[in-house]
């Protein structure tokens, strides 16, 4: 069981987050089980939203719960392509990865990946890497030849992340794959994380991105969907574009074992502390 003394609350959380009485309330929710978080958009490019999100892990970390974090790069990735000179295409959304290409994606994100890791290393949060190179976990097979190498995830490893969270260390994803040769592939961040919530059955997904969450037709912020009320939303065009491949993985996850999956505003403070401790969370929910 959770067990944090009053005191020991008032010195790990931030002043501007949920309160000490909400927090409490909230601290035996998810006792010994999984929330995979996907951080992407302004929160991986955004030196304040970073820290910020680093922080909130260490929060998490040191109340007791097992986040397991699954990061994107698409900016950082096109930023380094452009610089080299190799054109960046993309059909649905998702990155055309030829040879040149993901020789790039795989050394940016690994290095990313690196660097998420000691920053939450210098917050006293013991992490651990898992990428293409070190402690592989994702399998996969090409998803068309169109894309090149670009994967869709067939098996997890969930014995690594468990080892990882019995060291009480805090598992840090790329979203890269191997192909049965060894290749390694990119995948879809949100793809990635999703199929690892499934595998390890998270009692909660949080998909940080740079939008408030689903909004009506008047701009409004939609607490709560499910199938019914997605399959309405998307008729009647509230949810269009990006945003309906993205509705339709987070439903996936929500339907095979995911109690919840959530998308959340990476550009506000302390998102995700909001969504996991407080009565009002934030974003969207997305049960089945």
């Amino acid at each position: 069981m959770l067990e944090v003394k009053e005191e020991e609350l008032k010195k790990i959380l931030p002043f501007d987050g949920p309160s000490i009485d909400e927090v409490k309330k909230y601290l035996e929710k998810y006792n010994d089980e999984y929330i995979v978080i996907k951080c992407g958009g302004s929160v991986l490019v955004d030196q304040n939203l970073f820290n910020i999100f680093i922080k909130d892990i260490t929060t998490l970390n040191k109340l007791g719960f097992i986040p397991i974090v699954v990061h994107g790069g698409g900016k950082r990735i096109s930023n380094k392509l452009n610089e080299l000179g190799i054109n960046s295409e993309f059909i649905k959304g998702l990155r055309v990865t030829g040879k040149e290409t993901i020789e790039v994606v795989e050394k940016v994100l690994i290095e990313f990946n690196q660097e998420i890791v000691e920053a939450l290393k210098k917050q006293s949060c013991n992490s651990e890497t898992i990428n293409s190179k070190n402690n592989n976990i994702i399998n996969v097979i090409r998803e068309n030849d169109q894309l090149g190498y670009v994967g869709t995830p067939t098996k997890i490893n969930k014995t690594i992340i468990d080892k990882i969270v019995n060291d009480k260390k805090v598992p840090v994803i790329a979203p890269l794959g191997l192909d049965e040769s060894n290749q390694t592939y990119n995948i879809n961040a949100d793809t990635a994380a999703g199929s690892i919530a499934k595998k390890i059955e998270a009692r909660r997904l949080i998909i940080m991105s740079d939008v408030e969450g689903v909004l009506d037709d008047s701009q409004k912020l939609i607490p709560e969907i499910n199938s019914i009320s997605i399959k309405d939303l998307i008729d009647n065009e509230t949810i269009t574009g990006g945003m309906i491949p993205k509705i339709n993985n987070c439903l996936d996850v929500a339907s095979n074992g995911v109690k919840g999956v959530v998308i959340i505003d990476g550009r506000k403070n302390h998102s995700i502390l909001f969504e996991l401790l407080s009565d009002k969370g934030s974003g969207t929910l997305i049960r089945q």
